[in-house]
């Protein structure tokens, strides 16, 4: 049976089974089965049929339909309710001073639920505001605690490489970001160039580490003392990207030795590691407090 995902409002993906056998192509409206109703989203993948058609098929919501004008237009009108229901809710937000912040509200497309997103820094009772909120649009409500990363993957944005956030174009779940990946990657602990709009450590921390774990081993350490064909020196930077290191010489100059050249060096016997430290410098700890409050 054909699966598809489907992304709604705030980047919110789902998969969805295809039972009809209706044609459906990349970037298509569907109208999909929600809980207690329909929803409406974009189809962005295909997931590979397995040969094994066993029941977690048969748990998977399903597309009803392809959407039509009528249903663009349905949803033109949705997004301009949850504008207005947006600023309505502040209100009762301050009516009954609770110490959250309103970050979206989404109606599904039948209107039959209405999804408040907040965030806030403790549990909030929100009994009296849901209350409120029902006796107005009478309708199923809900209003879901989020985190400040859950926020900027709703909101959507571009990080500081220039590109669309990693968790709002292609991420499908947040794993834990430290510091010691920061350190693993050679990078300057600056919180303002290592954190996202979230305010937490850059998802590209984790998902790019795999790599320099991978290819860190072939290089020698930074600042370590080593001896080549030209002279005596110490390894000021590796670049990995470009497959190369720098080393500045006692007496010659830096010079650039590519990998494959740092590797045939090695073999001949021409390049070797005689300190892992400078000698005449002395390591410094850096000050990382501010950058592991922003772990997560």
């Amino acid at each position: 049976m054909e699966k598809f995902i489907v992304v709604f409002k705030g980047n919110r993906k789902g998969v969805y089974v295809n039972p009809g056998g209706l044609d459906i192509n990349i970037d298509d409206y569907v109208i999909v089965q929600a809980e207690r109703g329909e929803d409406y989203g974009r189809v962005v993948g295909r997931l590979k049929e397995s040969g094994d058609r066993d029941e977690k098929d048969n748990g998977l919501p399903k597309i009803l339909r392809v959407g039509n004008d009528s249903d663009s237009g349905r949803m033109t009108f949705n997004r301009q309710k949850e504008t207005e229901t947006f600023y309505e809710c502040l209100n009762f937000i301050e009516k009954h001073q609770l110490k959250m912040k309103l970050v979206d509200v989404e109606y599904q497309f039948d209107c039959n639920k209405i999804t408040f997103f907040f965030t806030a820094e403790k549990r909030v009772d929100f009994r009296e505001l849901v209350k409120d909120l029902a006796a107005t649009y009478r309708t199923r409500i809900e209003l879901r605690q989020i985190g400040v990363r859950d926020e900027a993957k709703r909101v959507d944005g571009y990080g500081i490489c220039g590109k669309r956030q990693c968790c709002s174009g292609w991420l499908n779940e947040f794993s834990t970001i430290t510091t010691h990946m920061a350190r693993g990657q050679n990078l300057a602990l600056n919180p303002q160039k290592l954190s996202g709009n979230c305010g937490r450590l850059l998802c590209c921390l984790r998902y790019e580490m795999d790599y320099y774990e991978e290819v860190t081993p072939q290089y020698p350490q930074i600042g370590a003392r080593c001896v080549t064909a030209q002279g005596a020196g110490r390894i000021t930077r590796s670049d990995i990207f470009n497959e190369e290191i720098r080393i500045l010489l006692d007496e010659a100059g830096e010079i650039k030795m590519s990998l494959s050249e740092l590797k045939r060096a090695r073999k001949r016997g021409n390049f070797k590691i005689i300190s892992e430290k400078p000698v005449d410098t002395v390591e410094k700890e850096e000050d990382t407090s501010e950058l592991e409050g922003l772990e997560g």
